[in-house]
């Protein structure tokens, strides 16, 4: 993206927390460490000095000198080890604190207006947001640190040489011109020389960072995949099918791992070379004054010191390039990450639909049409009206659309227009066909979306019991991945008595019972009808022995339209 833009997004991802109410502790943590860094640059001027005069000991013998500065380096080196120790501590602590509120909005950002979900449907370039959250946001916060307090030492520590390297480095005449300082020049001349060519070199690197993330969350994806889909996969004997998609995920990940191997062996090359020559290079320039007799042995050691940090200085950025090249990347895949949560919500916005609260007993449909993402009607404009009370069935086809009315009426989906008047101050509670089971505790699986821990043990013991789940009536506080442990019918099961629990005043259930025997369908109906006599039943199914169970029975297409 263009640099004045990335500069934009980069400050809508960095402003926020500096001005948010947890900006107390996040500032008091910056200005130590950079208070920190600055001490770490003052150390440094003072290893210059002392180079000049521990290399001067030499040139004049003199042995008491030379073991007083011994001890002096001694003071130095402890002063330089405690500083560096605890600036790293403090930032550690700094990032702590901004991941944490980071994470934090994000993941509020993610969940708000069910955008998770929209995402899903409105925009499918914005691979794995879990990756975006746990790992993206991880490598902003070290990297912008580090790359920020660089920078800021760096410059301090500039400011703090060029006047030291200036006054030493004195003045050159070339071809009857005197340069003053030239060895500020030459240093600056040698960083901006490099500068160039390690963007020129190690630009490619940015890209390549990006769709490396991309691989790899793409990789780490597929295999969670058969992790939670174990059972089916091993049913169908799809091992085969599924190694070769790992086998190609995988392809995807060496492949950009040698492209960026190769470019970052081309700027190790140049890296290695411009490191090696400045180390040589300040002896190199200063010899003519020292071999002239102008300057002593210690003041060529505290020159090529002088000029090594300046050069070092200027040279910042082609020292951090791999890690620029990476946070580069991690800011780009932030920002469209942001971006996509912004888009689903104007376009969630922009719907032409009017969804709000209506009468008390009553839920209205008032030409209700339903669309594909891609634009097709799935549902002609339509007028439908349930009263509170009545048990509705519904039935028609597979995959008429019958499911994505329920969609459109618990509001998260998006393509439809119309009215939908949902009955004022009453509950609604959506099972649908796959029944979601949260890690954790079974209590807490079973009571879900109700707080588990306002929920009686007794209850949800109770409730399973009723529901035919017996055996799991002492394991409410037993941690598992239920989705794999229970099998289809126990996790219907497991909805019916989240129902219980939850008592909604509308329940909407999705081919609820499909996975159980028409004995068992029978005795769980007969127990909604029995527990939550005041709750209105609207169900999909395509049994025809369900219709008992249900006051009338409207066929999908059959409505009023209108």
């Amino acid at each position: 993206m263009p640099e004045k833009r990335f500069f934009a997004t980069l400050w809508s991802l960095t402003r926020p927390y500096w001005v948010s109410e947890k900006r107390g502790t996040g500032l008091v943590l910056l200005a130590t460490v950079v208070g920190l860094a600055l001490l770490g640059v003052w150390l440094e001027v003072q290893f210059n000095t002392w180079n000049r005069e521990f290399y001067n000991t030499f040139e004049s013998r003199d042995q008491a000198e030379f073991f007083r500065q011994l001890g002096l380096f001694a003071i130095l080196a402890a002063l330089y080890i405690i500083n560096g120790v605890y600036r790293q501590y403090f930032q550690q602590m700094l990032m702590i604190e901004w991941r944490s509120w980071m994470t934090e909005r994000t993941l509020e950002d993610w969940m708000k207006d069910r955008a998770y979900y929209r995402l899903q449907l409105l925009d499918k370039g914005t691979d794995n947001p879990d990756q975006r959250i746990a790992d993206d946001l991880n490598i902003f916060v070290d990297l912008t640190l580090s790359l920020a307090l660089g920078l800021l030492s760096a410059v301090v520590t500039l400011v703090s040489f060029i006047g030291i390297l200036w006054a030493m480095s004195g003045a050159l005449e070339v071809l009857g011109v005197t340069i003053p300082g030239y060895m500020v020049w030459v240093a600056l001349g040698y960083a901006v020389a490099g500068t160039w060519l390690t963007h020129l070199i190690g630009r490619p690197l940015v890209r390549i960072g990006f769709d490396q993330q991309r691989y790899e969350a793409n990789f780490r994806f597929s295999l969670v995949r058969l992790r939670e889909n174990a059972e089916g996969v091993a049913l169908y004997r799809g091992e085969g099918g599924e190694l070769a998609n790992f086998r190609a995920r995988f392809a995807d990940v060496i492949s950009i791992w040698w492209t960026k191997m190769l470019k970052q062996k081309q700027l190790g090359w140049f890296q290695s070379f411009y490191g090696q020559v400045a180390i040589i290079f300040p002896f190199l320039v200063a010899s003519p004054r020292f071999f002239a007799g102008k300057v002593p042995l210690g003041e060529i050691f505290q020159v090529a010191s002088a000029f090594g940090q300046v050069q070092g200085a200027l040279s910042w950025f082609i020292n951090v390039y791999p890690a620029y090249a990476n946070w580069k990347a991690t800011v780009d895949r932030l920002t469209t990450f942001t971006q996509a949560l912004e888009y689903a919500r104007r376009e969630s916005a922009r719907l032409d639909g009017d969804r709000e609260e209506g009468q008390p007993r009553l839920l209205r449909l008032e030409r209700l049409q339903l669309d594909l993402p891609q634009g097709q009607q799935l549902l002609a404009p339509t007028t439908l009206q349930l009263k509170e009370g009545e048990s509705v069935l519904l039935t028609g086809s597979s995959g008429a659309g019958k499911s994505t009315l329920f969609r459109a009426i618990a509001g998260i989906w998006p393509y439809w227009k119309g009215r939908i008047a949902l009955p004022g101050g009453a509950t609604l509670l959506f099972l649908p066909q796959r029944p979601y089971l949260p890690i954790g505790a079974l209590k807490y699986a079973i009571a879900y979306p109700a707080d588990a821990s306002a929920t009686p043990d007794a209850s949800v013991r109770e409730a399973l019991v009723a529901v035919g789940l017996a055996k799991l009536a002492d394991d409410l506080g037993r941690e598992e991945n239920w989705a794999q442990l229970l099998s289809g019918g126990e996790q219907q099961r497991v909805a019916i008595a989240r129902a219980l629990i939850n008592k909604p005043d509308w329940l909407f259930m999705d081919e609820p019972t499909a996975a159980l025997p028409d004995d068992a369908q029978a005795a769980l109906y007969r127990l909604l009808k029995e527990r939550l006599p005041a709750t209105t039943l609207v169900s999909i199914g395509h049994r025809a022995e369900l219709a008992r169970f249900h006051d009338r029975q409207l066929a999908w297409g059959s409505f009023s339209s209108g």
